[in-house]
């Protein structure tokens, strides 16, 4: 199936510009186009594209990305270069699931803080809760 850019743009909730931008840096250099100079994406363009957003997402820079496409070009030659940036990529997310998950727990320690002062009344009777001050000492690993 072949698509338009608009299509394209909606489907993965980007803009059109984003898609030109992309395009003008390189990054879509397989994507074909119509005798009109219109560009008509392929599912593996939207494939692509969504490989592209991830690496981005995760943190990669548009040069990296571009570099990783090039390695994509070189064929087997670029297969543990390849490997190894995705091996990267999993590490530095599982760092930042880390730190998400120790920002969640003490999110989590405040409510439940919150909701023991106001069902009290009182900061204070809230700091009194034994449960709570381990909590807190767990949490924050004090």
């Amino acid at each position: 199936m072949v698509y338009k850019i608009s299509e394209v743009a909606q489907k993965l909730g980007m803009t059109a510009h984003t898609l030109r931008f992309y395009d003008k840096e390189g990054l879509l250099s397989e994507v074909e186009r119509n005798n009109s100079g219109v560009r008509i994406f392929t599912d593996a363009d939207i494939e692509w594209l969504l490989i592209v957003n991830c690496l981005k997402e995760t943190g990669l820079s548009l040069k990296e990305i571009k570099q990783y496409l090039n390695w994509c070009k070189e064929g087997n030659k670029s297969l543990q270069k390849r490997l190894d940036l995705f091996k990267q990529q999993k590490v530095a997310l599982e760092h930042q699931l880390n730190q998400i998950q120790q920002n969640m727990e003490k999110i989590n320690y405040k409510i439940a803080y919150y909701e023991e002062a106001v069902r009290n009344g009182s900061i204070d009777e809230a700091k009194k809760n034994k449960c709570l001050q381990e909590e807190k000492k767990r949490v924050f690993r004090i």
